[in-house]
């Protein structure tokens, strides 16, 4: 009798344990992507892994003034780049950076973050990212979904700097307010538009302030994925 009793204890437990096994997949299986991850997705983040080289020119257009712009070719995977602005060829690896020019690095950090925010989203797990909310956007006026990162106050290049990220029911990426500092008051706000596809990632090729007489943008952009020849 206490043998059966034992054995009862033990199919008991076995059970439970298969039971908490099974519920704690279920809702693995069930949880809910990130916000930051559903923005990044709809952007083309799932592509990023076969990505083999990145090639973009990063330019400022004011008024009928039209920027030299620096030219880019990054290699991710290894995070080797070559940077052109001007006469100026500047080879780096961002994992050895005692020789490298002390603007080319903090320029491809800027550069690189214009083109690729929404991924910026998932990479920086050091910033902080706030909850969601349905806010009037700074530029459109129109009602649009915000969510804020904010950098920590010490460390890397932009330091305790916040940006207000509109986008809308798609996840796609329309408008930022960047607030330096974590300032209360915009110190730029921008728009995402001119949206165009790189082997599945999606890239806003232009940033316009309000009045459009102020344009970032992106020319020669080309994405090569690792079974391209």
């Amino acid at each position: 009798m206490k043998s059966l009793y034992i054995s009862l204890i033990c199919l008991l437990l076995v059970s439970a344990c298969k039971s908490d096994k099974s519920e704690n997949h279920l809702k693995e299986i069930q949880k809910e992507p990130t916000v930051a991850r559903k923005i990044a997705n709809a952007h083309g983040f799932e592509n990023w892994k076969n990505v083999k080289e990145v090639k973009f020119t990063f330019k400022v257009d004011r008024d009928t003034i039209k920027g030299d712009g620096r030219a880019w070719k990054w290699y991710p995977k290894t995070d080797s780049i070559v940077m052109h602005a001007g006469e100026q060829i500047v080879r780096f690896n961002r994992t050895r950076l005692d020789s490298v020019p002390p603007n080319a690095d903090r320029n491809f950090v800027n550069d690189k973050f214009w083109l690729l925010v929404p991924f910026q989203l998932v990479w920086d797990t050091s910033a902080s990212i706030s909850e969601a909310k349905n806010v009037e956007a700074p530029i459109s006026k129109t009602k649009m979904n915000m969510i804020t990162l904010t950098y920590p106050e010490e460390g890397g290049y932009t330091p305790g700097d916040a940006y207000d990220i509109f986008y809308d029911n798609d996840y796609m990426i329309k408008e930022w307010n960047f607030r330096q500092g974590n300032a209360e008051k915009p110190t730029m706000a921008t728009t995402f538009e001119n949206y165009k596809e790189y082997n599945g990632i999606k890239i806003a090729t232009d940033h316009k302030m309000e009045g459009g007489n102020w344009n970032l943008n992106f020319t020669d952009v080309s994405i090569t994925l690792d079974d391209e020849k």
